[in-house]
């Protein structure tokens, strides 16, 4: 058993469903390499705050609003990913925009999942059910979930990990929300940060 493990930060806006299915695959075992330091939400009001609070994680806000604008904001946000030695970022449902100057920290420490299969319906303006609206508009018979690595471009770093979902002819966006959450983004998610931290230690292991 590893006594050694990344610290990891997840960055929330909402429900926290990404979230929690990191939280089962941490407590299952499926993510071991690292573990979940710290979680951050851009609202006081996410009720991923609750779900953290029954796992016993440190939680804190932090808004851009209430910061007073994006440096500000930024300065607060990696004082507090220092302030816990956090070694991997991931972007679970935050809605936040983040900076060169913030991603440029982290290069390839920052996951985020996204609601297609990249380059399709990303980029700019596409978020939760819009992404799924337009799949649909646009009438194609596969979509999915993409994780990448976060770069100053929405949607615009590496892909990591893509898995395909099954678009059926009754969906509507909401249904096909939560096909795409079920059969990809919960799988890909704690998939990719296992991935990514067995890396991180295995280089960590090669310096030392």
């Amino acid at each position: 058993m590893l006594t050694n493990r990344v610290k990891i930060a997840v960055l929330v806006s909402g429900g926290g469903t990404n979230l929690q299915a990191l939280l089962d695959a941490q407590r299952a075992g499926t993510l071991h390499s690292g573990t979940i330091s710290l979680v951050v939400s851009s609202s006081p009001t996410a009720y991923a705050l609750t779900r953290v609070a029954e796992a016993g994680v440190p939680a804190l806000t932090v808004s851009r609003r209430d910061s007073g604008g994006q440096a500000a904001f930024e300065a607060q946000l990696t004082a507090a990913l220092e302030e816990y030695g956090i070694e991997l970022i991931i972007l679970a449902g935050f809605m936040s925009i983040l900076s060169r100057d913030f991603t440029d920290r982290y290069p390839e420490r920052i996951l985020n999942v996204h609601p297609s299969l990249i380059p399709a319906f990303c980029g700019k303006g596409f978020y939760g059910l819009r992404v799924h609206a337009s799949a649909l508009a646009r009438g194609v018979k596969v979509t999915g979930a993409t994780v990448h690595f976060v770069n100053e471009i929405p949607d615009g770093g590496r892909i990591l990990l893509q898995k395909a979902v099954d678009v059926l002819p009754d969906d509507t966006p909401e249904t096909l929300q939560r096909r795409v959450m079920e059969q990809a983004e919960w799988i890909l998610l704690p998939q990719a940060a296992e991935l990514v931290s067995a890396n991180i230690l295995q280089k960590e292991t090669e310096t030392t």
